[in-house]
């Protein structure tokens, strides 16, 4: 029974800190390709094909986006709202500054690396108490 126990806590660290670090340098790589979102304010507008949100770049360029629907009803009755646009892509906009993709794949990261360092110190407890 105890071989069936350190069995799975070994399994369960090596998983854990192999997937964690996986999933860790990808969440890196899509943070990096993410690339940089530059804070602004939209002015939004009505249109005949749903609801449209203008600003100006850093450029001064002015620049335009269609909002899907969770943006329209998290913007419901704005006439203007803070965003963040694409530095150098033009038409892109999103509400919040970090992608929520590359936060998700970094929070499954952490909790891999958190169940890898668990079960590592579990190991060294069950291998300490047994003499």
């Amino acid at each position: 029974m105890d071989s069936a126990i350190d069995a799975l806590v070994e399994i369960f660290a090596w998983v854990g800190f192999g997937l964690g670090a996986l999933l860790a340098g990808i969440a890196l790589l899509m943070y990096l390709f993410d690339g940089t979102w530059v804070p602004t304010r939209g002015v939004l507008e009505t249109i005949e094909h749903g609801r449209l949100v203008r600003w100006f770049d850093e450029d001064g360029n002015v620049n335009e986006a269609h909002l899907s629907h969770d943006q329209e009803r998290a913007l419901a009755g704005k006439d203007m709202a803070d965003i963040f646009y694409r530095r150098g892509g033009r038409g892109r906009m999103r509400l919040s500054q970090g992608s929520p993709g590359v936060r998700a794949v970094a929070l499954l990261a952490v909790g891999l690396l958190a169940l890898g360092l668990v079960s590592l110190i579990l190991s060294w407890v069950l291998l300490f108490a047994r003499g």
